[in-house]
């Protein structure tokens, strides 16, 4: 059993932080609101600032009226009607005020479904870059960054998921999710704080600031 918090494979090089869906619509007051988001906030905001040009924001985007979408999905939407964007707003899939502020030179990512990595050309990208390992913020825990996290294992990345900077609408299965990620993917996900992956990672100020 993984005790988590520690970089296993020492200071993160090559990475880049991925934000999983801090919207707007998951922060106010709609049917999908994750109550503990404001909660968490100030640690993706750290984690962000420390390396910004390399923060890639994803947003999940919803069908735009009720019924739209291919095959279960028009089903899914025709439940949460509320959550379309006619319904929502064009506004309410901005993330929230706190990350905007950093784009650019952060970048957002767009997605139609749970993970970033179906039909997309997302992996490429980052391959392109060079990036080897990956840091997972965001929410929720056992819905979009559970689809980003297994993606990035299936592709053979290093991942990093920092568990202070995680959210969920439901505290149960977002604690059974974060279980599962440090038991069943011990030898492939690394569950660590923000103080220690702020502590080891390359440039940021708190790691300068802890090794001077």
């Amino acid at each position: 059993m993984s005790k988590g918090n520690q970089l296993r494979h020492g200071a993160p090089r090559n990475a880049v932080p991925i934000c999983v869906d801090m919207q707007r619509m998951f922060a106010q007051g709609t049917d999908w609101t994750m109550p503990w988001l404001p909660r968490v906030l100030p640690n993706v905001v750290a984690i962000t600032s420390a390396h910004p040009e390399r923060t890639i924001f994803t947003r999940f985007i919803p069908a735009q009226s009720p019924g739209h979408g291919a095959g279960m999905w028009r089903h899914y939407y025709e439940h949460w009607s509320s959550m379309t964007i006619d319904e929502l707003g064009p506004e309410m899939i901005g993330l929230v005020q706190d990350l905007a502020q950093f784009v650019p030179p952060a970048r957002i990512f767009d997605k139609h479904v749970y993970s970033p990595w179906t039909g997309s050309d997302f992996h490429e990208q980052l391959r392109a870059a060079h990036v080897d390992t990956i840091i997972i913020t965001g929410g929720e825990t056992d819905v979009c960054v559970l689809a980003t996290v297994l993606g990035a294992v299936d592709w053979g990345y290093r991942v990093i998921l920092v568990t202070d900077a995680l959210c969920s609408s439901a505290d149960e299965t977002h604690d059974s999710m974060m279980n599962i990620y440090l038991n069943r993917f011990g030898q492939q996900v690394e569950c660590v704080t923000t103080e220690t992956l702020l502590g080891s990672w390359p440039g940021s100020a708190r790691a300068s600031s802890y090794h001077e």
